[in-house]
């Protein structure tokens, strides 16, 4: 009984992918390519190399320039604390490098406190000027289609000929 379920069951099946194969070159010899205009584009060189993307880089870095320079002004504090107590450990009452490490590891605990805060703030305002950007580029890429009447523009492919790379007409399009 085994045998003749797993042969009916193989017939069924075989019969299957052959009629899905049929079925998919008909469809396949149906679609007409002959005029339909592919296009590319590389996100991620617009991302880096485009001037709405390197403006909105300088003004990230310039707001959060005086939170970078306190971070950096605890941490070095931070490191000289540490140092002085591993040098004045051995001379120091134990009440008084019990005193110390409490004051290092609070300050460590406040540096790592603002330090998180610093990247969840960083992280959601970079967000917020990728979104604002892709927008635009969407608008430039829509607008560059139209123009060459391309039916299609990819942004990640394995493969693509150069010649349908459209990025930067598109980084020079952002620029304006």
């Amino acid at each position: 009984m085994s045998t003749q379920f797993l042969r009916y069951f193989l017939s069924r099946f075989l019969f299957l992918f052959a009629a899905m194969g049929a079925m998919t070159a008909q469809c396949y010899a149906q679609v007409d390519i002959q005029g339909f205009r592919v296009a590319y584009i590389d996100g991620q060189r617009v991302l880096n190399e485009s001037l709405p993307a390197k403006m909105a880089t300088a003004k990230i870095e310039q707001e959060f320039l005086k939170r970078t320079k306190e971070l950096d002004e605890l941490n070095d504090k931070l490191r000289v604390l540490a140092r002085k107590l591993d040098k004045e450990a051995p001379s120091l009452s134990e009440m008084e490098r019990l005193k110390r490490q409490r004051e290092i590891n609070d300050l460590d605990l406040d540096f790592n406190r603002k330090q998180r805060i610093f990247n969840e703030d960083l992280g959601q305002r970079k967000q917020e000027e990728r979104a604002i950007l892709s927008e635009r580029t969407q608008k430039v890429v829509r607008a560059i289609a139209e123009a060459e009447k391309i039916d299609l523009v990819i942004e990640e492919a394995f493969y693509f000929n150069p010649r349908i790379d459209i990025t930067d007409k598109v980084i020079k399009a952002l620029a304006k």
